[in-house]
């Protein structure tokens, strides 16, 4: 039951080009943003989609792959784990930032699959 700790599984489509930016000298990080959706009845019985953004970190060769093969539109499936940061921007404000660090990755309707 350990490797359900802290575990995040996602179908959904990226809303964006994947961002890429290279930190301590030569070390590749994406973000991506991924819209998931759901679909319920309301008490009136009309059905209401619920859209929910989510952010994900790749880092190193993942990075490579969503820059090489990802684009806005395309769906994948992530597997990863939940991670909060805060920080302070030059105003005093405090941020607080949730994002999904991504483990594996999966362009779905492709043969493409990588860890």
């Amino acid at each position: 039951m350990n490797n359900l700790r802290n575990t995040v599984h996602l179908i959904g489509r990226l809303g964006a080009d994947p961002e890429i930016k290279t930190v301590q000298g030569n070390l590749k990080v994406a973000r991506l943003r991924v819209a998931t959706s759901d679909e319920y009845k309301s008490k009136t019985g009309e059905k209401v989609k619920q859209t929910q953004w989510h952010t994900l970190v790749a880092w190193g060769g993942l990075a490579d792959v969503c820059e090489n093969n990802l684009s806005k539109g395309i769906e994948v499936a992530v597997e990863g784990k939940l991670g909060y940061r805060v920080y302070t921007d030059k105003e005093n404000n405090k941020h607080f930032i949730t994002e999904i660090t991504v483990n594996e990755l999966v362009m779905v309707g492709s043969n493409m699959a990588t860890e």
